[in-house]
Order: C-alpha cells, then structure tokens, then sequence
C-alpha cells in the first residue's frame, strides 16, 4: 500500500519505430523497374500480368470482330461497281457539271487562263497542264473492252466508247500544236461531270434562247448529243474575240451516255478553239450545257448547267 505523498513506480516501455531505408533515386528508379523483395516487374507480379494480358486479349479480339462483322454487314449492302444511291437519291443529284480545262494550280489565278507570246514559259505552262489532263486519253485505246461507236453502233454490254484526240478530229487543238498557245487562239477542253446512270434529254429542235447559230445546227441535224455554246459574257467581251470553233462537234455524242462505270470509260471531250482574242484585256467567256433535263442557272454563286473562266493575251500580232 501506498502512502500519501508517496510516488507510484512505473514501467515506460518505448515503441520502436520502423526505421525507413535511406535510398538514392537510382536505387528507386531500379526498384520500380524490378523489386526483387516482392518478385514485381513494373509493379506488378507475374501472375498480375498474365491475367492482364488475357484480359486484353480477349477484349480486343472481341472488339475486332464485333468491328469485322459490322464492316462485313455494311459491305454486304454495296456493289463495288454501282452505288447505292444513285440519280434523284445521292448528294451528287441529277444536274451534271460542266468543266473545263486548262485552269492554274495557283489559287489565286482563280479561273483565268494568261499567257505572253513573248515570253515561252507562260505558254509552255498551260501547254503542260493539258498535257498531264489529257494523259489517259493518250493510252492505246485497241482490244479490252474498247469500242469504236457511231451513232449506227452505240456502245455495247461491258464496253466503252473510244476518244480519238488525232488531229483529223481536234484540229488544231493538239499537243503538236501546243493546243493554240502558241498563238492568239487557244483552246479550252470541256467535260461533263460523270453522273451514275444519267441519260440525257436532248433537244432535237433549236430553241428561241440559243445563240443562233447552235440553234440552226440542232434544227440541220437529227444527232442526238449534249449541245455546247460559249459566248463573251458581255457584249465588251463578245468584241474582243473573233469567235468560236468546236472540235471534234459542237455537242456531246449521246453514245457515251449513261455513264456505268465500266474499267476504262473516258468522257467525251469538247475542245473549243477561241479565236482571235484581242491582247491586253481581260475577256469573260461562259460555256452552256443544252439538254432538257440540266437545270441552267449563270449566277456566279450558284453556277448551274454552264462554267465561267477568263482569258488574257499579250503580245498577239495579227
């Protein structure tokens, strides 16, 4: 027993503390490359990254196929030859395009077409662009399932129509006459727009609104083509040049049309030699499409059935 005033032994008992090891950043980067203590590679043990690889394994497998059997389902529903939506019920419409070139590689040239007489690399230029254009014309166009078509012998079942660019056809529009830059009177190539399964409506009489010369041509022939016209836009520009001529026809021969996307089909092409154009000044020129069903409209936001392009001339002595 213990009295009053009398201290009370006790028994202290000091917790020992785990010491940390002291390591240097080398020693932690290695730990955390392998730690031999706990048999971890990369923080994690064997075991742990055999189940982790399974696990993946099998999630992208079941990934990839679920992927190859959607890619196979929406293949199944595609020709590889003809679209799914077509005329009426694509984007691309029914109203085909009319191109034309040469045009520069250069943006801000836009749509015009300039050269100087005096000076060859301004010539030579657009000579090569119609060069490289008209690259798969040039390919030998005998055997395969090439044509030669007439309008007595319209192209057959699986076959394409021939394009003959021989000077006997175009003229003076050809590579060995540098396609008119050489001089005053260049030539523009035309092309319409491919459309899948598009048949035209020609006009087998002229019309009121035709230029008049392209409506005698309708009303002396029975040919069924896609007529062309082009004009200065303004009467300033109609002055300025001396007219038009057009190679090999003044239309688009109705045998190539529809377009089937038979291998080797080449679209018909226009060449349309502007003559005369008058130097140092700039000359407007719009190209139309007639058919029945191609929708014209000659705004220059909303451009249908016809294209607009510029032509300047330097240095021309006539």
């Amino acid at each position: 027993m213990v009295s009053k005033g009398e201290s009370i032994p006790t028994k202290v008992k000091e917790f020992q503390f785990h010491a940390i090891p002291k390591t240097t950043k080398w020693e932690n980067f290695q730990r955390s490359l392998y730690d031999p203590a706990k048999q971890e590679f990369f923080g994690r043990t064997k075991k742990s990254w055999y189940q982790l690889l399974i696990f993946y394994s099998i999630f992208y497998a079941c990934l990839a196929a679920f992927f190859a059997t959607c890619i196979a389902g929406l293949l199944s529903t595609l020709d590889p030859k003809e679209p799914k939506w077509k005329l009426g019920e694509s984007l691309i419409g029914t109203n085909p395009g009319l191109g034309f070139r040469p045009i520069s590689n250069e943006t801000q040239e836009g749509s015009l077409i300039w050269y100087d007489l005096a000076d060859e690399k301004t010539t030579q230029k657009w000579v090569e662009h119609l060069d490289k254009f008209l690259e798969p014309y040039k390919v030998e166009q005998v055997g395969k399932n090439y044509q030669q078509c007439d309008y007595d012998r319209p192209v057959e079942e699986g076959k394409v129509c021939t394009v003959d660019l021989s000077a006997e056809r175009f003229g003076l529009c050809t590579a060995e006459n540098k396609y008119g830059y050489g001089s005053g009177s260049p030539c523009v190539f035309l092309k319409l727009n491919r459309i899948f399964g598009w048949v035209p409506e020609y006009h087998t009489e002229g019309l009121q609104e035709m230029p008049k010369d392209l409506r005698d041509e309708v009303n002396a022939t029975n040919r069924t083509e896609v007529w062309i016209s082009c004009e200065g836009e303004h009467s300033f520009d109609k002055e300025r040049i001396g007219g038009f001529e057009y190679f090999p026809s003044r239309g688009f021969p109705g045998y190539y049309f529809p377009y089937t996307n038979n291998e080797n089909y080449l679209s018909p092409l226009i060449a349309v030699k502007i003559k005369n154009v008058k130097p140092y000044a700039i000359v407007n020129i719009e190209c139309r499409v007639w058919a029945k069903n191609v929708i014209y409209n000659g705004s220059n936001k909303n451009r249908e059935g016809s294209v607009h392009f510029e032509v300047l001339v330097d240095n021309v002595l006539y």
